[in-house]
């Protein structure tokens, strides 16, 4: 093993030279950007949907659905994490974040099999979510029929 030849100076230039520039307003607009388009697209599924006859509320299941869907198989293709990259949080808020974190875990404990790796991982990111959002609309409805 060799011998570091550089003074804690060089050392430090040579850390902001190779380290990666992050600017918060970039990360803020790409975000943004991401994260409407995924609403937009949406959006467009209920048009769509509505102009098909399909009542509004069913529209919007139907929407949330899709979405799902299209997180989880662009996740599955492993496009997601790519856009992911580029959008930060604009991915993360929509519900296909929420399909990002359901099928993320599961592939990668996929070689594990069935029962071990996927089963028993699935949930591991968005079990809590999942806990603790039926917990709370359990108690609120219990708050609302006592009251």
């Amino acid at each position: 093993m060799g011998t570091i030849d550089k003074t804690p100076q060089e050392y430090q230039k040579l850390i902001k030279k190779h380290q990666l520039t992050d600017s918060k307003l970039t990360n803020f607009f790409s975000a943004y950007l991401i994260g409407g388009l995924i609403c937009l697209l949406g959006q467009v599924i209920i048009n769509v949907l509505i102009s098909s006859g399909i009542p509004k509320d069913n529209a919007s299941s139907y929407a949330t659905i899709a979405l799902i869907f299209i997180g989880g198989l662009l996740t599955g293709l492993g496009v997601y994490d790519e856009i992911a990259q580029f959008a930060g949080a604009g991915t993360i808020v929509p519900v296909t974040g929420f399909a990002n974190a359901i099928v993320a875990p599961a592939i990668e404990s996929r070689q594990e099999g069935y029962i071990l790796g996927l089963g028993a991982n699935i949930y591991s990111i968005a079990g809590p979510v999942l806990t603790y959002g039926m917990l709370s609309a359990f108690l609120i409805g219990l708050f609302k029929l006592l009251l």
